[in-house]
């Protein structure tokens, strides 16, 4: 893979997604005339750390928004994960303000054997 070259997210593993993100950072750097250390002196970090991340070896998350910080690029993170908004039928029905947010993916639930598909009949247990 040529580094000139974006890489596909969706196939990538986790250490190349980590080198492109590096290089990306880097290439921020570079186009406002920074060098790591002055980076790492916004950022409030070691110089070391800046370099580190750029090489794709690894950081916080936190260490990564301060970066974008840093290199004036924390809009970028609006368009790579937009905030949803309310739901459609939340808006047809105008309860946009008052729907809840959902904090757990939706699981259909299990269904039950229903007393005619099981394997024995029903009763009522007052039977002798």
């Amino acid at each position: 893979m040529s580094r000139n070259m974006s890489i596909e997210f969706e196939i990538a593993n986790n250490e190349q997604i980590e080198a492109e993100l590096g290089r990306r950072l880097k290439r921020r750097r570079v186009e406002l005339g920074l060098n790591q250390t002055e980076v790492a002196e916004r950022a409030g970090v070691a110089r070391r750390t800046v370099s580190s991340v750029e090489r794709g070896e690894g950081g916080s998350m936190a260490t990564f928004v301060t970066l974008l910080r840093a290199l004036e690029a924390l809009d970028d993170l609006q368009r790579l994960l937009p905030d949803p908004g309310p739901s459609p039928i939340a808006l047809t029905e105008g309860r946009a303000n008052r729907v809840k947010e959902r904090k757990y993916p939706y699981k259909a639930r299990k269904k039950t054997a229903s007393p005619s598909t099981a394997a024995e009949p029903w009763k009522w247990g007052d039977e002798k």
